[in-house]
This record gives C-alpha cells, sequence and structure tokens, in this order.
C-alpha cells in the first residue's frame, strides 16, 4: 500500500470517531531550500550550543553546499506525543504519564502539542492544543490494553502534523516498550515519509536487553536515526522523567540550518545529507537528517 493512501486511512479512522473531517495530506518535498535542524555536542557527549554559522560545514550527495539561512533561536514547535498504551504497559503507566507532563513543561511555553496512543490501533486523543490541563487529562485517561501499532501511530502523527501544525518545527516524541506486532505501515513507508518532511522523531525505548525485544530497538533507533532525532533507552524506569526533561531541552538547543541546493533538478532521487562542524576542541558530532527525496510535493491524496 502506498505511504500516503496509508496516512489518509489511518488519520481518517482516528479523527472520523471524534467528529473531525479528515482532509487530504500533502507532504512538502519541496527542494529549492532544504531545512535542518541539528544538534550539535563534543567529545563529551555534552550539548554546544554556542556555534556560529561560519563553525557549519553542509554536504549534498558529498558536495558542499552554501549555508543561505542560519539560527540558533529557542523558537515554539509543533510536537506529537506517540504513547505506547499495550497491555504491557499498565505498570508503569504512571511513570509515562508523569514524564510525558515533564517533556511539556520542559518544552517552550508557544508550543502546541496533540496526544497519539496506540495499542492495536491508533488514536488521537488530544488534539493540537498549548493548554496544559487539556494535555493532563488526555494523557491519564489512557487504559494499557492490547497489542502495539507502533508503525501505524508514527504515520498517523506524521499526517496530523501536515494538517494541523501551525509551527515550521514538528518534533514528535515517542515513549514505547515492546516490539511493533500488529502495524499495517512497513518500516520502507516510514523511511519514504521521511524523505518527503522535516519532522525530527525521538523516542524513549523501554526494552528489556533480551533477544525478544533486540528487533524492536534497533527498529526504533532506524526510525529516529533517519529524521535526525535519537532513541534512548533508560536504565531504569525511575529515570524516565529526567531523561524525558533532556529531551526537551535538546530540542530546545537545536539549530536551523537552511540551504538552497546546487542541483536544482527534481529527478526524483533521494539525496543524502551531511552536516559537520568544529568547535575550538576540533570536530564535533553533529545529527540531523540524513536526506530528502528531490521530487515536486506529490498530490494530495483524493
Amino acid at each position: 500500500m502506498n505511504s500516503r493512501w496509508l496516512a489518509a486511512a489511518l488519520i481518517a479512522g482516528s479523527l472520523g470517531s471524534a467528529g473531525i473531517a479528515a482532509q487530504s495530506p500533502t507532504f512538502r518535498a519541496e527542494t529549492r531550500l532544504v531545512v535542518l535542524h541539528a544538534s550539535v555536542r563534543n567529545h563529551r557527549g555534552e550539548l554546544v550550543t554556542d556555534l556560529a554559522r561560519e563553525a557549519f560545514r553542509v554536504y549534498e550527495n558529498g558536495r558542499r553546499q552554501p549555508i543561505a539561512l542560519f539560527s540558533r533561536a529557542d523558537v515554539p514547535v509543533s510536537l506529537g506525543l506517540l504513547i505506547d498504551d499495550s497491555g504491557s504497559m499498565r505498570t508503569v503507566r504512571a511513570r509515562i504519564e508523569a514524564a510525558a507532563l515533564a517533556f511539556v513543561r520542559a518544552s517552550h511555553p508557544l508550543d502546541e502539542v496533540f496526544v497519539v496512543t496506540f495499542a492495536a490501533r491508533p488514536r488521537v486523543v488530544v488534539q493540537m492544543t498549548s493548554d496544559v490541563h487539556r494535555l493532563e487529562e488526555g494523557i491519564a485517561a489512557g487504559d494499557a490494553m492490547g497489542g502495539t501499532a507502533l508503525r501505524d501511530a508514527i504515520v498517523l502523527a506524521q499526517t496530523y502534523l501536515q494538517l494541523h501544525a501551525s509551527r515550521d518545527r514538528r518534533v514528535l516524541l515517542l515513549i514505547t516498550d515492546g516490539n511493533d506486532s500488529v502495524s499495517t505501515a512497513t518500516m520502507d513507508q516510514l523511511r519514504e515519509m521521511s524523505g518527503h518532511n522535516e519532522t525530527s522523531i525521538f523516542a524513549i525505548g523501554l526494552f528489556a536487553d533480551s533477544g525478544d525485544t533486540r528487533r524492536g530497538r534497533r527498529e526504533l533507533e532506524q526510525i529516529t536515526e533517519i529524521t535526525g532525532g535519537a532513541t534512548y533507552f533508560p536504565g531504569s524506569i525511575e529515570a524516565i522523567e529526567s531523561l524525558a526533561v533532556q529531551i526537551a531541552a535538546l530540542i530546545r538547543s537545536q539549530y536551523t540550518i537552511a540551504y538552497t541546493p546546487l542541483d536544482q533538478k527534481l529527478e526524483g532521487r533521494y539525496r543524502t545529507i551531511r552536516v559537520e562542524a568544529t568547535g575550538p576542541g576540533g570536530r564535533l558530532s553533529v545529527r540531523t537528517r540524513r536526506g530528502y527525496w528531490a521530487m515536486n510535493a506529490p498530490s494530495a491524496v483524493q
């Protein structure tokens, strides 16, 4: 199934039950200006937040690109919280709720946030809002049961952002503890969708280090890394709240870098991106999305 048709079906199923008319999603794939959100760390793993434009070099398909726009401002974002509501989360649900709310409170006060929960199927339980009380009520209303439709939840959240986000920057935070067991969406479809938008995905994985969960850990890392996000595996459930606050701080400290590709053709191929940065202590570690599809924006799904 084409990822755009899948996205439309998921958003219609989730929002239709809430009495909201589903719209046809249109995905941005304009190559005239490529926008990147990058986090930078030094060799000790500490965030570096005071670099100037001259510290960065951007490469597309190995060719250096001139930076057109640069900012390190703390700007509001459109945020999606994706919370695993499967049966295995029941015993830790209170901790998850506390971490999700700590993340919201540590984020920019002008952020807009929505909440998706997922078990056998994903659903939007809190529509886009800046009202913390509404978010508290929606997060606390979960009822852990059923399977784990993780990939379907990401497709739904990505599509919801396309339809409803008013901020230029878009981020998802995913909290889960298990392998995807029931999704219709595939990893290939998630990769395709990630290449057509600028959403960064972060995740907290509550996985035991066992053979049964290693596949889930690897898949979660693949999903986040391709978007310039990251996956974190706390050593204990007690650490999840402080970790959520750290992720909020990382999001608020990212650099925004934009460039106009020297190659202006829209040949329909995937182009790789690499960003390098150098500070007083030498080369730094930069995390951003890995590439994009050089093609016209696909037509809206009818």
